[in-house]
């Protein structure tokens, strides 16, 4: 059974016992998590733990808004003070002596200034000492004239009310004297909150409140306390700037985000568990097992990157360079890099595609614009003044993927930006493949960051546009959202299941399953094999549609969208019609002609009347190995649930 291991502090000088112990922990946990970059290092640096096998999961916080203190302020008596919070179990090494010896300065500028002491004495401190810490705080307080300004609660308060002291706080103070303190709950609650924070430099508090989110000062020195607080209440604008910097952080360390790490990291845990030592030597037939899928195999892919980007086109299996480089393709490559590194693929190397491939979006965007290139030639010109509608979505999906998935922080962060500058735009295009896209990559932006109001807003604007394209076009004998089927169909489908799942809004989960299990069901032959919609004249409704063409892209979207429904019904049947797509890649085909070419890596550009088409361009090669890396990982999910998985179970889903 894998198990996996949260360490809330990670000590940097252990002594024998505790080394063995941690030692122990790290030989048999499957993954361990960490609270801080610090804890991580330490673990690597100094108990040799391998890095592939450390999660780093920020302190989990309550999601609040970004309140005015004086909200809060009249529940505690406090209206018009300026109060300065400090909570947590009270011990002598919460250093709180040192805010008392501030105060008197700190009163004599802001005379209107009350501290806060929110806590109950720490259990082990009340064991040993009883309450002596706390009565010599109070005859300090007294000492020092200032036990008018300073309210103790001497209380374990629940989570409603703790909230409600946090919001009622101009500024929050962590004087502790310990800096080899890796994780402080208090710590991440307040700065979550959006608080204004001065703190000692304890390891969590150095990584927390660096660049602008806070206030540094040294250890027991009360002078720089008192400082830092008479600063803080002068500077309006910079004690703003913090909080905002603060808070946009903290949405990254709210509980429903914490919450989806750690199911990654015990999804990846079940993947890494190593065989029993005791191997089975028991077969299965093929219809009790899940099929073999190809190896992973990049070569090609290498072959068509430079430095710039992958090259749009190849003839046969070499990069066609006069063809040039594209925003298209080389979204789709930053996805397949992040999706790879989230499966193990050669992680270093995936680094190096997904950096190649940043680069190029971040290099396409337009700033004036706001909307991005899409075609660069090969002497490094753009040759186009914007890219299309769905240009621009796909982008805006990578994006998405580069903040909600990638584990490195400067993708996320430039991912972030590019993302909230070239969103708005989406709202003004007419695609509704660019609408789909977009949602697409704003679900995966806000499984990191989903306080974003503006961008669950436009969220909601797109999913309703959708929707209403759905029942002014749908008919009984044509379940879709256009009038004609043309390319990359089953994406459209995709973003409302996405939506729907997401949002808890089952009218939306409803109608993208029954858009999909139409076109699902169009598209297998009467042999019952995939064939997509043909590039050749597409199909109208009412008209006669094209068989060829056939294009790599639309099982890939096939496969990507099946597998979606799959995780949000349970319905096997959606992961065998993902299987029944992606084996059109390998010879399950009108033609009977295999469209991925194991030999070199490359996907050909697509299935003639009479032959596939021997070019290996990167939107087919990318369309494969997306839905391998896709299949792959429905497949270890499968296996790990022990879901059965038969050539032909024919479920229906109760879903539409």
């Amino acid at each position: 059974m894998p198990v996996v291991t949260t360490l809330h502090t990670v000590l940097q000088a252990p002594n024998v016992d505790q080394r063995r112990v941690m030692d122990g922990l790290i030989a048999l946990s499957t993954r361990l998590v960490v609270m801080s970059e610090r804890g991580r290092q330490i673990l690597g640096d100094l108990y040799t733990a391998p890095a592939s096998k450390i999660d780093l999961i920020s302190h989990g916080i309550p999601d609040v808004g970004f309140v005015d203190p004086t909200y809060f302020k009249d529940q505690f008596g406090v209206d018009g003070k300026i109060v300065l919070l400090t909570f947590g179990l009270l011990s002598p090494n919460k250093g709180i002596e040192f805010v008392l010896n501030a105060l008197p300065a700190i009163l004599k500028e802001f005379p209107e200034v009350v501290y806060i002491v929110l806590g109950a004495t720490h259990p082990n401190e009340l064991r040993e000492h009883g309450e002596a810490y706390r009565l010599s705080l109070e005859l300090l307080a007294k000492k020092n004239k200032v036990d008018r300004n300073v309210i103790f609660y001497n209380q374990f308060v629940e989570l409603e009310n703790l909230k409600e002291f946090i919001g009622a706080a101009d500024l929050y103070i962590t004087p502790y004297l310990n800096a080899a303190q890796s994780t402080s709950g208090t710590l991440a609650y307040a700065f979550g909150a959006g608080k204004a924070v001065i703190s000692t430099p304890y390891w969590h508090a150095t990584e927390l409140l660096a660049d602008d989110r806070g206030v540094l000062v040294p250890f027991a020195d009360a002078p720089a306390i008192a400082h830092a607080v008479t600063s803080l209440l002068h500077d309006d604008a910079r004690r703003n700037a913090m909080r905002k910097n603060a808070y946009r952080l903290g949405r990254e360390m709210i509980w429903s985000n914490a919450a989806q790490l750690y199911m990654h990291s015990f999804e990846g845990s079940r993947l890494e568990v190593a065989a029993p030592s005791r191997k089975s030597l028991a077969t299965k037939t093929l219809d009790q097992k899940p099929r073999e899928l190809p190896v992973m195999n990049l070569s090609h892919l290498w072959r068509m990157t430079d430095s710039t980007g992958l090259y749009q086109h190849a003839n046969f299996g070499i990069p066609n360079f006069s063809e040039g480089h594209c925003t298209d393709d080389n979204a789709r490559l930053f996805i397949l890099a992040v999706l790879l590194d989230e499966l193990g693929e050669d992680p270093e190397n995936m680094r190096t595609l997904a950096t190649t491939s940043a680069a190029f979006l971040n290099h396409a965007f337009i700033s004036e614009t706001k909307r991005f290139h899409n075609h660069l030639s090969f002497d490094r010109q753009w040759v186009d003044e914007q890219g299309s509608e769905d240009c621009q979505g796909r982008a805006l999906w990578a994006l998405g993927i580069g903040v909600g998935r990638s584990p490195f922080r400067s993708f996320q962060m430039m991912a972030g930006q590019l993302f909230a500058l070239a969103l708005p735009s989406l709202l003004s295009f007419t695609s509704p493949r660019a609408w789909a896209f977009g949602l697409i990559g704003i679900h995966e932006y806000l499984r990191r960051l989903n306080g974003d109001s503006l961008v669950t807003q436009i969220r909601e604007i797109l999913t309703s546009r959708l929707m209403n394209l759905f029942d002014a076009v749908a008919q009984p004998d044509w379940q879709w959202f256009e009038e004609e089927l043309s390319y990359d169909n089953a994406k459209i489908a995709h973003a409302l299941i996405l939506s729907g799942q997401a949002t808890g809004q089952q009218a939306v989960l409803d109608r993208g399953l029954k858009a999909l299990r139409w076109l699902t069901r169009l598209q297998i032959s009467e042999e019952g094999h995939f064939r997509p919609i043909g590039s050749n004249g597409f199909y109208r409704h009412g008209g006669v549609r094209a068989t060829f063409d056939q294009q790599p892209i639309e099982a890939q979207a096939t496969v990507s969208a099946c597998l979606e429904a799959y995780r949000a019904t349970s319905d096997i049947w959606w992961y065998e019609q993902a299987q029944i797509a992606f084996d059109w890649f390998i010879g399950s085909n009108d033609l009977g002609l295999e469209v991925y070419s194991p030999e070199t890596g490359g996907c050909r550009d697509g299935l003639h009347v009479d032959r596939v088409n021997s070019n290996q361009g990167a939107e087919s090669t990318l369309a494969f190995l997306l839905s391998l890396a896709e299949m792959r990982s429905a497949q270890a999910m499968l296996t790990i649930f022990k879901e059965p998985i038969t050539s032909k179970s024919h479920a229906t889903s109760t879903s539409c």
